[in-house]
């Protein structure tokens, strides 16, 4: 079984998060490790707020983890403040950590803003040229090259600009356009997955849903169990895809507000 290591915030609900992504792991049956970089104060109806560890004591829990139980990938989610996105591009160029995925949360589900502002410049400069893919959505992939993206020509253009940041290869989400009514005849939830040579469209049916809390962090964490477990990229992001697909069509109502993805369905293995 082979150690995946997450680094991310909590989330207290449940959905997303470090809980997400270690029910992911698990679901992937890999062994889940989690270094906590922020305690939220969320439910299904928001982020009420969020308290930032001190950036040395997030390095210190992840050297920990490397010191003893080296992980075979890891992935990064809410990193809330450019203190601690710098120490973690500090620590990946000393100790190169192997497929690291970098998902750059700066909004929740909910609307509400994960990361200090002054962090999307680090994240552009520091930490995406550490990453072996990173997973924005459409929002991220906008603020980290300051341009709009409508279209699917433009969202594949975007994903090779991004890969020109540094990372070998990126996964652009395109959930984000469905929803806002950028939909085509079938509708579809399509991604842009550029590995540096190729670019891959990714594409399952549109899921009319509202639970869609954690979407994003499922997604990157089953895309880091996928590499850990040895798939290719192209193989793990779609087994990845599927994953957060199925999650959605057997979604169940927590909460008042957008529920979680259901994490209980069985990954796709062999």
């Amino acid at each position: 079984m082979q150690p995946v290591l997450s680094i991310a915030g909590s989330d207290p609900s449940g959905g997303a998060g470090i809980q997400a992504d270690l029910k992911t792991f698990a679901a992937f049956r890999v062994y889940g490790m989690a270094a906590l970089t922020a305690l939220t104060v969320q439910n299904t109806r928001g982020v009420r707020g969020f308290v930032a560890l001190e950036p040395d004591f997030v390095v210190a829990q992840v050297e920990a983890v490397l010191d003893d139980i080296p992980p075979a990938a890891a992935k990064t989610g809410m990193l809330a403040n450019a203190g601690i996105v710098r120490a973690l591009a500090d620590l990946a160029a000393r100790r190169p950590i192997p497929n690291l995925v970098v998902d750059p949360v700066m909004v929740a589900t909910s609307g509400d803003l994960l990361l200090e502002r002054d962090a999307v410049d680090a994240i552009r400069n520091n930490l995406l040229p550490a990453a072996t893919v990173i997973t924005p959505n459409r929002p991220e992939a906008e603020t980290l090259l300051g341009r709009t993206i409508r279209t699917p020509d433009e969202a594949a253009d975007a994903a090779r600009a991004l890969a020109a940041l540094g990372p070998r290869a990126v996964l652009l989400k395109g959930g984000h356009a469905a929803a806002e009514g950028e939909r085509h005849n079938p509708r579809e939830s399509v991604d842009f997955l550029y590995d540096g040579d190729r670019m891959h469209r990714l594409a399952l049916p549109w899921v009319d849903t509202v639970h869609t809390h954690g979407t994003g962090c499922t997604l990157s964490s089953a895309l880091a169990a996928g590499l850990a477990r040895g798939w290719p990229l192209h193989e793990a992001a779609l087994r990845a895809k599927r994953f957060v697909w199925d999650g959605l069509v057997h979604g169940f109502p927590v909460g008042s507000g957008r529920g979680p993805v259901n994490h209980s369905v069985p990954a796709v293995l062999d």
